[in-house]
């Protein structure tokens, strides 16, 4: 039995649920009857975990982006990984709007959740590792009370609990 039991907490999606949501969107724009000749359009850039949207208008932008949230729900992708971006005007009249996907845990971010982890009071350690952070403790039970409060308090994007050991 291992002496240290551990696990990473990082924030990650999964880039082909993303995808496969994207498609699905633009394939609902594509048959709508309410989207039938307008400029509504959505761009998935995985480098740079991006997600470009184009529209007539704001409310049809919005429509979009609900469209869009509804298909990563139901793909099992985090809905809060998106970071909405500032609403642009367009050529002929249209808007844009840039999401960017949240992947990582923010230095800032990671050092709060390091000191949660302290002041719980249990015997446990946390390091920040690049972008997640590994909590390693002598019981598993103690481990398990930070995953819960993890979940309960954490930040407003999506944390996963991986590498259990």
């Amino acid at each position: 039995m291992a002496d240290n039991h551990s696990f990473d907490v990082v924030s990650e999606i999964n880039h082909v649920e993303m995808h496969n949501a994207v498609t699905q969107a633009q394939h609902e724009l594509a048959v709508r009857y309410d989207f039938k000749g307008t400029r509504a359009s959505i761009e998935f850039n995985k480098k740079e975990n991006t997600i470009l949207l184009h529209a007539d208008h704001k409310g049809q932008l919005d429509t979009v982006i609900q469209i869009l949230k509804e298909k990563m729900s139901k793909r099992g992708v985090a809905v809060n990984a998106i970071k909405r971006g500032k609403l642009e005007e367009a050529t002929h009249d249209s808007v844009r709007e840039t999401l960017t996907l949240h992947v990582g845990i923010e230095s800032d971010d990671a050092k709060k959740i390091v000191k949660q982890i302290k002041g719980l009071g249990i015997k446990v350690q946390a390091q920040i590792m690049d972008e997640k952070v590994r909590v390693t403790a002598k019981k598993i039970d103690e481990l398990q009370v930070v995953i819960s409060h993890l979940k309960e308090n954490g930040p407003e994007y999506p944390l996963q609990f991986n590498n259990f050991t």
